[in-house]
């Protein structure tokens, strides 16, 4: 009796599989800019989070976020104006205080027990301005504290902040996975190649360690080092050192996010630059620029397909594609209740990709305190 043999089935083609993202914000601090913007003396409108809030400088200094539609009758407070720490409604006067409670209405005798809106905590680090989300109410926790940046401080030393901002048509999560997507930066940024690729996940922590080949930002004859660190869901420094010109280059990246909604969000990305010693002030100044420019157009090189892809959730990755399932198990904490995030996404965990660097950088994050 013949015996008929039957062929190994074919791969089945893979699909795409994607779900809406989250319908709630990440848990963490979120960089809106530069302080100094906000301190001009007049209320500041922000269209993020899925509604829209208001910056202001109240007389002690300090600046204040509150949600921007007025609990009355639901004019933009950002339209008022600024009396001491409160602000003033321009429909009906009603003022609200840095906490969120309404401290006076021109033509009531009595102000209503539930006249208050929302407050949000903010924080001034680094130059910038920073608010914290947290879907649950809480406080900001200490351990997430945004790490201060020394050579923020010294101008003798360092240029200062540069900084742009794109809005981005795509959910944030698009961005996060760049932390570890190791192949992209030949493809889309032009390394010539990528010898070494590590990422440390670490409680909120999250760092991506490369050294590779980059003719734009780290000159033909050596490596460009980057230590490129996410301290919470949406703020990320790196430090690099690389060349240009011959010349040695020490540089400090921000890239920072906030969402406007569940499918855009803000990007700002900002670049500071270690000054070069032994040039004049007009040499310096015009390195510095060239610099920033060039740093510039690499990032935006992403910006392209940001606008132009999909969410997928199972993505089909090869063995040289870095650990993205992993990165994205670590961001998915900041969506979940504090309490029911798991142990594991705490604990330390190094992914190393080594392809013979003999000299291997540090594996730690950028400008932590730790």
């Amino acid at each position: 009796m013949a015996v008929v043999m039957k062929s190994a089935a074919a791969p089945t083609m893979h699909e795409i599989e994607s779900t809406p993202p989250p319908d709630r914000y990440a848990r963490g601090w979120h960089c809106l800019g530069l302080a100094q913007d906000y301190k001009d003396g007049k209320p500041h409108s922000l269209n993020i989070f899925g509604t829209r809030l208001v910056v202001y400088q109240g007389a002690s200094g300090k600046l204040n976020i509150l949600n921007a539609w007025c609990p009355h009758m639901g004019a933009d407070l950002a339209l008022g104006d600024i009396k001491g720490d409160s602000l003033v409604c321009k429909f009906h006067s009603w003022s609200w205080g840095a906490d969120g409670k309404c401290n006076g209405i021109p033509y009531a005798k009595t102000v209503p027990l539930k006249a208050k809106t929302k407050a949000w905590p903010t924080m001034e680090e680094n130059k910038m301005l920073f608010v914290w989300n947290d879907p649950e109410g809480n406080p900001p926790s200490p351990e997430q504290a945004i790490p201060r940046i020394a050579p923020v401080f010294n101008p003798d030393e360092w240029s200062d902040w540069s900084l742009v901002k794109w809005k981005i048509d795509i959910n944030c999560r698009e961005l996060i996975d760049n932390i570890a997507d190791m192949a992209h930066f030949v493809s889309v940024h032009g390394s010539t190649s990528v010898v070494y690729f590590a990422n440390i996940f670490d409680g909120h922590k999250a760092t991506q360690v490369m050294v590779g080949a980059n003719e734009k930002l780290g000159g033909k004859e050596e490596y460009l080092t980057t230590i490129a660190s996410y301290f919470g869901p949406a703020y990320q420094i790196t430090h690099m050192f690389g060349s240009m010109g011959g010349y040695p280059v020490e540089s400090i990246l921000l890239n920072s996010h906030t969402p406007i909604d569940r499918n855009s969000f803000e990007l700002r990305f900002g670049v500071l630059v270690k000054k070069f010693p032994g040039m004049t002030k007009e040499a310096c100044d015009a390195m510095v620029k060239q610099y920033v420019d060039l740093t510039n157009k690499a990032f935006g090189e992403d910006v392209q397909i940001w606008h132009n892809k999909v969410r997928i959730d199972n993505p089909l990755l090869c063995d040289g594609d870095g650990p993205i399932i992993l990165n994205r198990q670590w961001y998915d904490q900041f969506y979940m209740d504090s309490a029911t995030v798991p142990e594991k996404l705490k604990q330390r965990r190094v992914v190393e990709i080594d392809k013979g660097l003999k000299q291997k950088p540090e594996l730690k994050h950028a400008f932590d305190r730790a």
